[in-house]
């Protein structure tokens, strides 16, 4: 039996099963992206399929804080895109 894999929206704080939520990484290019797959390699952090949980993460500028970069318009313009797909 394959164990779960538990991780934490930085938008909501809730612990919620890895294939719930969507991943963004940081690769050692500092290039950020949105990993589909859930196995491209690099820092990574997950946020809930929630236009709320989008908007606090916007807000807080948590993900500027994690991956210690700034975080374009465009990587969020994204992360909508995939959302609503």
């Amino acid at each position: 039996m394959k164990k779960q894999v538990i991780r934490t929206c930085m938008g909501c704080n809730q612990k919620k099963d890895k294939n719930e939520l969507i991943r963004i990484v940081k690769n050692k290019n500092n290039e950020i992206s949105i990993d589909k797959t859930g196995k491209q390699d690099g820092r990574g952090a997950y946020i809930c399929n929630s236009e709320d949980c989008l908007e606090k993460l916007i807000k807080s500028k948590r993900l500027n804080k994690v991956f210690k970069t700034e975080i374009s318009e465009e990587i969020y313009d994204k992360l909508r895109g995939v959302m609503f797909d």
